[in-house]
């Protein structure tokens, strides 16, 4: 009798595009907790706290693919490789970016070179570092009689700073959250007055927001330019709000604790 070996079934490799908030580790949601702690690698962004990485398995491979505005970044092409050939292994792949994945995030380019490869993935949102930022002030990003809409804006983006429906946000009332806007913060603050906003429309700078070195300053469109001098780590303007109560510190949730075990 003639014998036949069958090949071996190469495995199959997943990516999870997991959203880890702004930075504390009670924001990540139960879906993301569960896809770190089920990982062979990480590909983490530099905002990435310790804390998180905590949660992973000790074995699994941690690969920092940080980009630094106008600083040190790992060029994109590099991350879309190391997606690839992680997930051709047969790994268990999780690309963990700062708040959600879909905001700011590159997440099309890197869903495209995972599709050109024929590689599956899911993708877990996370809370946006604008959502945590207003409840830190405590506010809410829209109001009735207020603003029937918010905007997510950036400050620059591949050709520069990057130009926004300016006269229509200089209106009374208008809601956004600006997010690399420290250097830009003149030249917005220059567009928005010559489209006839208040120079003393609130907007609160939010800087390493839910972190233990978290800084609130209630600025306003006239102080802006001189008052984001005082930050250094990455920030949210939320543009039309200001804090309604002092900073608190954040509250340790022990669940988090409870379903790791």
């Amino acid at each position: 009798m003639t014998h036949f070996s069958t090949p071996a079934t190469k495995p199959q490799g997943f990516v999870h595009f997991v959203g880890a908030g702004p930075g504390a580790v009670q924001h990540l949601t139960l879906g993301a907790l569960r896809a770190i702690q089920g990982a062979d690698v990480i590909l983490y962004d530099r905002l990435i706290g310790p804390e998180i990485l905590a949660l992973a398995p000790k074995n699994a491979a941690a690969i920092e693919v940080g980009k630094t505005g106008f600083g040190t970044s790992t060029p994109q092409a590099v991350i879309n490789a190391l997606l690839v050939s992680h997930a051709r292994t047969g790994a268990q792949v999780v690309r963990m970016k700062a708040g959600d994945s879909g905001i700011f995030g590159r997440l099309d380019e890197e869903i495209e070179a995972l599709e050109a490869a024929s590689l599956p993935f899911a993708i877990l949102p996370g809370l946006t570092a604008a959502t945590v930022a207003a409840a830190t002030i405590g506010q809410s990003l829209t109001k009735r009689g207020r603003n029937a809409s918010v905007r997510f804006l950036t400050g620059h983006d591949v050709a520069g700073y990057a130009e926004q429906d300016w006269r229509s946000l200089a209106k009374a009332g208008q809601v956004a959250a600006i997010y690399m806007g420290k250097k830009s913060a003149r030249f917005l603050q220059g567009r928005l007055l010559m489209h006839g906003a208040n120079p003393q429309t609130a907007i609160t700078l939010v800087e390493n927001i839910s972190r233990a070195d978290q800084q609130i300053i209630a600025s306003n469109l006239e102080r802006l330019a001189e008052d984001i001098l005082a930050l250094t780590g990455p920030a949210v303007l939320l543009y039309g709000l200001k804090p309604r109560q002092a900073q608190q510190a954040l509250a340790q949730v022990p669940i988090m604790a409870e379903v790791r075990a």
